[in-house]
């Protein structure tokens, strides 16, 4: 029965993956956030939509001891509060995230929460939910 279970789960989250607004991001050895054919990346999303983050990250000229070399945190922009699930820890390399997009409406901003250089104050971006 477990076993059951488990492929039903595998299967729910392969179904929720397959729905999902894909964004591709680069978190850049530069300190920057970046996505293909944009000049200044924003991301776009509707309220309560599944999110697969599909992020490549490249290391910048500094890292956390745990090996996270960039971070990613959505705030609020009305009050500077964070989203929950939305804190992110990248690893050198790609990896995928699922996320849910807020239900609320509105500007966010997307913050770096690794000091990944000297440039790191400058890794940021901004998110629009829309209704």
């Amino acid at each position: 029965m477990v076993v059951v279970v488990a492929a039903t789960t595998l299967g729910m989250a392969a179904q929720c993956r397959a729905q999902a607004h894909v964004i591709e991001l680069t978190a850049d050895s530069d300190s920057r956030y970046k996505i293909a054919g944009m000049r200044t990346p924003e991301i776009t999303v509707k309220a309560g939509e599944q999110v697969l983050l599909r992020v490549t990250a490249r290391r910048g000229k500094s890292w956390n001891r745990d090996g996270s070399i960039h971070g990613f945190s959505l705030l609020r922009v009305k009050d500077r509060t964070k989203v929950e699930g939305w804190e992110l820890l990248f690893k050198p390399g790609q990896q995928e995230f699922l996320l849910t997009a807020p239900a609320e409406p509105g500007e966010y901003v997307v913050v770096c929460t690794v000091i990944c250089s000297e440039e790191h104050e400058g890794m940021h971006m901004k998110i629009t939910v829309l209704p």
